[in-house]
């Protein structure tokens, strides 16, 4: 938090724009000492706070508006920053020294820093303006595309430009259901990253996606109907393409009328001149990101040299105020334009001089049309790396992009680097120089990463992440973090050997990290593009199916997901030791109704089930067969039940005591606050299963203390434990805060829940988390109850989005026919016992048979009405 001077007058300090730069500029302009000296107003176009461009089409697939924010909680107001949100400023008056805002508010400044990013280019063409025309750049942008496509007359959506922006507005409309087309002037796609091979193979592949690509031509104009809107797209060469829906993303313009208009010197082709320090010509107006003009001549329109410009200027304001010249590594005098993405499942990526532009540079190139890949790497007279281009295979980038940077003569004959693996000699991080760039959004070189980890206590990603902020930008460097630090560690005579299995080299909180920074969304995407190959197994598998659904949300049993999962998950049920199944209805808290309490035993009768009363409060019914499943959960379902993920890695139960409801003793409702838990974390996907308790009083009947994380009354509120377990190895849980009202108990559990699934290892229960996690107890309470990872808001809108988006498995499936043809098998038809699953009489109902038991007379009873199959 900044603390303000308590004598001296504050300056002021405004910045125009608050987007991913903008914010950047705060957040390195409060570091500085010297900002306490200033009141800091951000005038804002847009109706929300800064968030993520990079990841906007992220949106599309599910990620909320609050998941793409940038601003941290607590950010503006712990430093005294008054944001204006939906009112930019209009002029500028350098010689009063004032901006006027749309508002009509008009604003005294010290220090001006523009950050008014760009505009996009709409090419002028006849009816560009007619209905079902729009741009690509900002999330109210999206919305509007996304209510048109969803509009029955919308078939098919035209993309302006195949650059990286327009591909990414091309697999919007793809996913959004429409014939997509897409329209370059240029001769190939993305023809200012990738090389005419490059752009060969990329486009054979996006067609193959069913994306329709025309290169080399214009849009001539846009056709309308008679009521003004779109119905079709001239183009240069004289065809005419159908279009219901058309995105201009043909590249942005800087904005910098305000600039113009106040006199500032802008570049022939626009931006706002300024120096090494990112200054104006006015020495009290700085120019950062996508408005300005670089010292170098160039207006660069990627993330990572607008953060470089945003350090920049804040620390040139700083430097001002101390009367100190910037450090030469604070100047910016140009910017790494390296470029990794996947665009429409392609992966794509660029570094350097990819087009060999530099007089003397070489060429090397693979290419493999069947496999769909390509690599070139360009290479310098004195044999240093210059740049290249990676399409189908970007595994290397990571370590070729930080060579490139370093500029120095290889070590590895370049085309052992272009080789896929297999082919090639293994070549790691250590072939990097300690001054190579790793991190090029936070300019973290080798060198910094190797002092976190060597002097500075650092030993995961994540701790190397919050110290040095690489990897918090675009995600691309996460693998080769986890590289270095694991190959930092091993030279200081460490063993580690951290990888989840051999198809993967990663920890499962790593890969946790890594589909959630990438926003990976299936088991094969991440295996190509960060795991070790092969298909995959029974351990990397199962893992990577719990992160899926816990941040990509979809049901478990759909598409590639279905056969991620284990035993159990593959049926929704738990499998007995004689191949039948257990069924086992959420009860909430161990409240039911006597009408529920009929209807399981009704159940149970008609199918010939054996029931018993769970350690968790509530009933489990033994020996049904696979084609019974749906049947019998038709019948629970109908009734008001749903499934209790028994046999998911998952929430089991809430136990509780009866409370103050009924007990002499309890000072609470437990009861009523273990059926809120359970309803609030049902279907939580977790490394392991995850059981609760809440006991209305100190006598602590449900046992509370020894469950993953329990609850227990006092007078003055609850008491919260976490890293309790019974089993093989119990442990009493640990006193996590004291007396919290139920507001912030929901909070901290949310929190601590989010945290463990985010850091906990494969199969790893809290308990076993909790003592094997750097700081233990203390670092647990500092991160859920002071934020000290600055990760809280983050974790809360997980559980947020989580608890939104949740139904019920089980419902899910009886509603879709194709889910339940999972359901039968051949010995298990309808109507035909599985002469394997065979039960004896005991104690008035039935068990599996023993191999010396006959178990004949009594097969698997197939009985109960046929299912009707019901869609929503």
């Amino acid at each position: 938090m900044t603390q303000r001077p308590s004598n001296s007058p504050l300056k002021e300090l405004v910045l125009v724009g608050h987007g991913m730069v903008g914010q950047r500029f705060l957040e390195t302009f409060v570091e500085q000492p010297e900002a306490a000296r200033w009141r800091i107003t951000v005038l804002a176009e847009e109706p929300r706070a800064a968030y993520d461009r990079v990841h906007l089409t992220s949106w599309f697939s599910g990620t909320s508006t609050e998941e793409l924010s940038l601003t941290p909680a607590g950010f503006l107001a712990g430093h005294g920053i008054d944001l204006r949100l939906a009112d930019p400023a209009t002029a500028i008056d350098r010689a009063a020294g004032t901006v006027t805002c749309a508002s009509g508010a008009t604003l005294r400044y010290d220090a001006l820093v523009l950050a008014t990013g760009s505009v996009p280019f709409v090419p002028p063409v006849p009816g560009r303006d007619a209905a079902g025309c729009h741009v690509y750049r900002t999330i109210e942008d999206l919305q509007r595309i996304r209510d048109e496509a969803g509009a029955e007359r919308t078939r098919t959506g035209v993309v302006v430009g195949g650059g990286l922006l327009g591909l990414e507005a091309a697999g919007a409309l793809t996913a959004l259901g429409l014939e997509t087309h897409v329209v370059e002037f240029a001769p190939r796609l993305m023809a200012i990253q990738i090389d005419e091979g490059g752009g060969h193979l990329l486009r054979r592949k996006i067609e193959d996606l069913g994306v329709r690509v025309h290169t080399g031509a214009g849009t001539q104009e846009i056709v309308t109907d008679g009521e003004g809107r779109v119905r079709a797209m001239g183009l240069s060469d004289g065809r005419e393409l159908p279009a219901d829906l058309v995105v201009f993303s043909a590249g942005v313009r800087p904005r910098d009328q305000l600039a113009r208009d106040c006199g500032l010197p802008v570049g022939e082709r626009g931006g706002i001149v300024v120096d090494e320090r990112c200054r104006t010509t006015d020495p009290r107006i700085h120019a950062i990101g996508e408005c300005a003009r670089a010292a170098d001549g160039r207006v660069y329109g990627l993330v990572a040299p607008g953060y470089a410009m945003a350090e920049a200027a804040a620390r040139s304001l700083a430097a001002d105020q101390s009367e100190q010249l910037p450090a030469a590594e604070h100047l910016f005098t140009g910017a790494d334009t390296a470029t990794k993405l996947k665009l429409l499942g392609v992966d794509v990526a660029s570094f350097g001089d990819a087009h060999g532009a530099t007089e003397g540079a070489a060429d090397i190139r693979y290419s493999d049309s069947r496999a769909g890949i390509y690599k070139k790497l360009v290479v310098g007279r004195e044999g240093q790396l210059l740049g290249g281009v990676l399409v189908g295979d970007t595994e290397s980038y990571g370590l070729l992009r930080p060579l490139a940077l370093g500029g120095k003569p290889l070590t590895t004959a370049p085309e052992q680097l272009v080789l896929p693996t297999g082919l090639a000699p293994a070549t790691g991080s250590t072939a990097l120089p300690d001054d190579a760039v790793v991190c090029s959004c936070h300019n973290v070189t080798k060198g910094t990463l190797r002092t976190a980890v060597s002097e500075q206590g650092c030993t995961t990603v994540p701790d190397v992440k919050k110290c040095t902020k690489a990897g918090t930008g675009c995600g691309s460097c996460v693998p080769q973090l986890g590289t270095i630090v694991a190959e930092e560690l091993a030279a200081g005579g460490v063993t580690v050997d951290t990888s989840l299995c051999e198809h993967f080299g990663h920890t499962r909180a790593e890969l946790y990290e890594i589909v959630q920074a990438a926003g990976i969304d299936s088991f094969g995407e991440l295996l190509d593009r960060y795991g070790r190959g092969g298909e995959g197994c029974e351990v990397c598998k199962p893992v990577v199916a719990s992160i899926l659904a816990g941040l990509a949300g979809g049901h478990v049993l759909d598409g590639e997901q279905g056969a991620l999962q284990d035993t159990n998950d593959h049926f929704l049920a738990n499998l007995q030791r004689n191949g039948s199944y257990s069924v086992v209805p959420r009860v909430p808290g161990g409240e039911i109704t006597p009408q529920g309490l009929i209807t399981i035993g009704e159940i149970a009768r008609d199918y010939g089930l054996y029931t018993k009363i769970t350690g968790g409060q509530r009933i489990d019914l033994f020996g049904a067969t696979v084609d019974q499943l749906p049947r019998i959960w038709r019948r629970l379902v109908d009734a008001g039940f749903e499934s209790g993920h028994a046999y998911g890695k998952s929430l089991r139960t809430v136990k509780s005591c009866v409370g103050e409801t009924w007990c002499r003793y309890g000072v609470q409702d437990s009861v009523g606050l273990a059926i809120e838990l359970e309803l609030r974390y049902r279907g939580l996907r977790s490394p392991h299963k995850i059981k609760a308790a809440v006991s209305g009083c100190a006598r602590e009947c449900a046992e509370a203390q020894g469950k993953d994380f329990g609850v227990i009354a006092t007078s003055a509120g609850w008491n919260l434990y976490i890293g309790g377990n019974g089993g093989m190895t119990p442990r009493h849980a640990d006193l996590l805060a004291a007396d919290l009202d139920k507001k912030t108990l929901l909070r901290t559990i949310d929190r601590f829940l989010m945290f463990y699934l985010r850091t906990a290892d494969r199969l790893e229960r809290t308990s076993t988390w909790l003592e094997r996690i750097d700081g233990g107890l203390d670092h647990v309470r500092e991160v859920v109850l002071d934020d000290s990872l600055g990760i809280c808001a983050e974790l809360e809108l997980q559980m947020e989005r989580h608890i939104d988006r949740y139904e019920d498995e089980w419902a899910a499936v009886l509603a879709d026919p194709e889910r339940l043809r999972r359901f039968t098998s051949f010995v298990n038809a309808p109507g035909t016992p599985d002469p394997a699953v065979t039960f004896v009489p005991e104690r008035g109902q039935i068990r599996p048979a023993r191999p010396d038991e006959d178990g004949h007379g009594t097969p698997a009873l197939i009985a109960g009405p046929q299912l009707e199959v019901r869609t929503a």
